[in-house]
């Protein structure tokens, strides 16, 4: 149930993330900046020493005892879910990417990787993260994944997230606060809950500052924090207008900065650390065609078309950004749509690698026209590289009935 309905929430975030997680640590408001600069250099020792002062447990019967206690079942929750990517190998090296960022708390940290199409990381206060699939998709190499990381970090070596609790005053506000962080609460909460529990424009920036600094120890290119940053807007924007931080709840909390790449490059100085592009690519390489398709069912295709704009330009050789923009087109179905389709699918097919599917969808194109033997063509190659699909049978019929 989860697994099919998670994708389908469009009325819940847009892309998702609008609490102090992942993205607020690209959409702070502009208001600190200035100071959050000079506090970069003068809070040196202070986030040095943050790193090597792993926290004790606290005892249950107080407020950071209690909230531990229920991210424990929150936890228990997420391992049990459907939604969470089961992949060792792909969680150890995003734990080890972790432990590059944060220090001697690495053995307090567990890295879980929930499967839903939305730009987000989560840091809840007894060291469980969780990076989500939408994520994952949309960084173009790691150090953009370290910088939204590194934020999230940086939350937790501060412990906003209790001081955010302290500052609640109901116990439905209280009892909502903890239905963040996990994954089923999330998915329900989050959107509802975007003006209410974000974290202060204090946190914001402090955390964006640690965040960066992290981000420079750990060795990674920190200009590459104003990517996430451009690229993400980019999305947005297409729906949104340049106002999108008005009208946007994703932004609803986050007033629209028009200097944010400055302000980023700013913090990050005259940064050459590594970028790690093409390690991540492999890493993510198995579960990259699942996740464009979550992307296409996540049915906000202007959003989904720049995405896959922004991946062929990077790299015209990716034979599955052509395809899922492709067939974006095919779905979307405007006019001019259809030639679009045509021209991305048959790019994707001409490149190595091209999945499968590609040829179902060339099928589908050309038996809409009547074009019964370019559709046969397609529909009995996509046949011969995917016998087994779950569609196979419905692909069989289409055979049969263009050659009748």
């Amino acid at each position: 149930m989860m697994e099919r309905s998670h994708i389908h929430r469009r009325g819940f975030l847009r892309a998702t993330c609008c609490q102090g997680l992942g993205l607020t640590g690209l959409l702070g408001a502009s208001g600190a900046w200035a100071q959050s600069i000079d506090a970069q250099k003068a809070s040196q020792a202070p986030w040095q020493s943050l790193l090597t002062s792993r926290f004790d447990r606290p005892p249950i019967d107080t407020d950071e005892g209690g909230l531990w206690a229920m991210m424990d079942r929150e936890e228990a929750r997420l391992r049990r879910s459907s939604q969470v990517v089961r992949d060792s190998r792909l969680q150890d090296y995003l734990r080890d990417m972790v432990c590059r960022l944060v220090g001697d708390h690495c053995p307090d940290i567990r890295v879980h990787i929930v499967r839903t199409p939305f730009f987000n990381a989560t840091m809840a206060p007894n060291g469980m993260m969780q990076i989500w699939s939408g994520l994952l998709l949309r960084v173009d190499n790691e150090a953009q994944l370290a910088a939204v990381i590194g934020h999230e970090i940086g939350h937790y070596l501060e412990r906003h997230s209790l001081e955010r609790l302290r500052d609640m005053k109901s116990r439905a506000a209280f009892g909502q606060f903890i239905g963040m962080f996990g994954a089923v609460g999330a998915l329900a909460q989050l959107g509802v809950l975007a003006g209410a529990f974000a974290f202060s424009r204090e946190h914001e920036t402090r955390a964006d500052v640690l965040g960066m600094q992290l981000l420079k120890r750990a060795g990674y290119r920190a200009q590459e924090a104003a990517q996430v940053w451009d690229n993400l807007l980019g999305e947005l924007q297409i729906r949104g207008g340049t106002d999108v931080g008005q009208r946007s709840p994703m932004m609803a909390t986050h007033p629209p900065v028009a200097t944010r790449r400055d302000d980023l490059l700013k913090l990050a100085g005259d940064d050459t650390g590594e970028t790690r592009a093409e390690t991540l690519a492999q890493m993510l390489a198995p579960h990259r065609l699942d996740w464009i398709h979550d992307e296409i069912r996540r049915g906000q295709h202007e959003e989904s078309l720049v995405l896959f704009g922004r991946m062929v330009k990077t790299r015209p050789s990716d034979a599955q950004a052509w395809y899922g923009r492709g067939e974006i087109y095919r779905q979307r179905g405007q006019d001019m749509d259809l030639p679009l389709a045509l021209k991305d699918l048959q790019q994707a097919v001409q490149l190595p690698d091209a999945p499968a599917v590609t040829h179902r969808s060339l099928g589908l194109i050309h038996k809409q026209q009547a074009q019964k033997p370019e559709a046969l063509a397609s529909f009995e190659k996509y046949l011969q590289l995917a016998p087994q699909a779950p569609d196979s049978a419905l692909v069989r019929s289409y055979i049969t009935e263009l050659q009748s």
